[in-house]
């Protein structure tokens, strides 16, 4: 087991990771070279993250799903909205190369369909197809097209051969498609022979604006666990929307979510890689490689505190030192970092009274501490007050910790805009 800081048992037991059915709080992560802070590339183009997702893996070798020169029409939803675009895939599980042999973007009209005047090829290093050594990512190259803000894309990857989903986004909370065998990137209905509810291999999504992302960071209550599928009701996904609406043109951020369900802060559980790297581990990938990114939001360690012991738990000055690690390496770059308290949970499976005084004491240090740069108060959103070890029944999807949609959207609700209003500027589009 690979620990990123100290996190055995204070009885001195290992810690162990318990697949939750409907997961606790689900996670993951991957590594790649850490890019430079907004960081931008092509032509000297800007280019701000639109949607993005944390990749994990491989999946148990008995679940992984084996595609025969097939097509994936993978379909994401925008925050906001630009004039070129580019996607980023990923082969960073994978202990093959990946062989894309043909891609493509459009506008979704509906189900595996899309709108015919929007289909376009995508192509990477000027070419049709790219192989993708294991371990890697690759980005493709910029393509006039324009992306509306809250849409959805359809993004087609031609699979050529066999090919293994070993690399993915397990709980998508939105269907996909997969079709026949054959290639059907240009396809406008394409035929599905199955559906999928992860997004395997694409990690990101750009567009070409100089404005800031917002990196959401965290476990199952990020990646939206127990909210509506297909309707795009996780609370980053509430949070784009109202970040529009209320602050105008500085409201004009891109979102990214990356968080994985069943990911905890200092630990990696190599029986369980569909939870992803450690926090720590992943930041770099996940945060500081996400295109324009200049917030974060980080809402983790709850999983940290189920893992282990229920009478003697993971000690809170652990997690306090894993958020100190987290605010060091965002301010080193510039990145303005709010933090969020942990939900309450009593009633949940992994609920003990030891494991409560933890989240109690490490939510009583984010307020008291003012490490953060800002704090979003999630127990406050969430709690019921006659109970406040509980949430609020409304704000309860059923299992006593994860929120349903419209907890997720109190959570956006309880966002502080004042950070964005401080330091975000009139949105401006370039172009190359």
């Amino acid at each position: 087991m690979k620990q990123v800081l100290p996190a055995a048992s204070a009885d001195g037991a290992p810690r162990r990771r318990h697949f939750l059915k409907a997961g606790p709080l689900l996670a993951a992560s991957l590594a790649v070279p850490a890019l430079p802070v907004r960081a931008q590339t092509g032509g000297g183009i800007r280019w701000c993250g639109t949607w993005g997702a944390a990749p994990a893996g491989p999946p148990p070798s008995g679940s992984i799903q084996t595609y025969a020169s097939q097509t994936l029409r993978l379909i994401v939803r925008t925050s906001i909205g630009g004039s070129r675009v580019r996607i980023r895939v990923s082969n960073e599980m994978g202990s093959a190369p990946l062989r894309i042999g043909r891609a493509s973007i459009a506008l979704r009209s509906s189900g595996a369909a899309v709108n015919q005047s929007s289909l376009r090829e995508l192509r990477f290093g000027g070419a049709t197809s790219v192989t993708i050594p294991a371990r890697a990512p690759a980005v493709s190259d910029p393509l006039d097209f324009v992306v509306p803000a809250q849409a959805d894309l359809a993004i087609s990857l031609y699979l050529s051969g066999s090919v293994q989903g070993t690399t993915l986004h397990n709980a998508a909370l939105q269907i996909s498609y997969v079709s026949p065998g054959g290639d059907y990137t240009s396809s406008v209905s394409m035929p599905v022979s199955r559906t999928l509810s992860s997004w395997p291999f694409l990690t990101e999504v750009d567009v070409n604006t100089a404005v800031p992302c917002l990196v959401a960071l965290g476990d199952s209550i990020t990646d939206g666990q127990g909210s509506t599928s297909n309707a795009n009701r996780r609370w980053p996904d509430y949070l784009a929307r109202r970040l529009q609406s209320s602050l105008g043109s500085a409201g004009r951020i891109g979102v990214v979510n990356r968080g994985i369900s069943g990911n905890s802060m200092l630990t990696d559980y190599p029986n369980a890689l569909l939870a992803g790297y450690a926090t720590l581990e992943r930041f770099d990938r996940d945060v500081l490689a996400t295109s324009g990114v200049r917030y974060l939001i980080t809402l983790i360690g709850i999983n940290d505190i189920c893992y282990s012991s229920g009478s003697n738990p993971i000690p809170a000055d652990e997690l306090i030192a894993g958020y100190r690690q987290l605010i060091s390496r965002a301010q080193a770059r510039d990145i303005t970092i709010i933090g969020a308290t942990l939900p309450p949970f009593e009633g949940f499976v992994y609920y003990t009274t030891a494991r409560e005084r933890v989240r109690r004491a490490v939510n009583d240090w984010m307020r008291a501490s003012g490490e953060f740069d800002a704090l979003l108060d999630v127990e406050a959103a969430l709690r019921d007050p006659a109970r406040p070890t509980r949430v609020l029944a409304a704000y309860d999807s059923g299992d006593h910790l994860h929120p349903s949609d419209a907890g997720y959207q109190a959570i956006a609700n309880a966002v502080p805009l004042a950070p964005f209003l401080s330091t975000n500027t009139t949105a401006a589009e370039e172009t190359s």
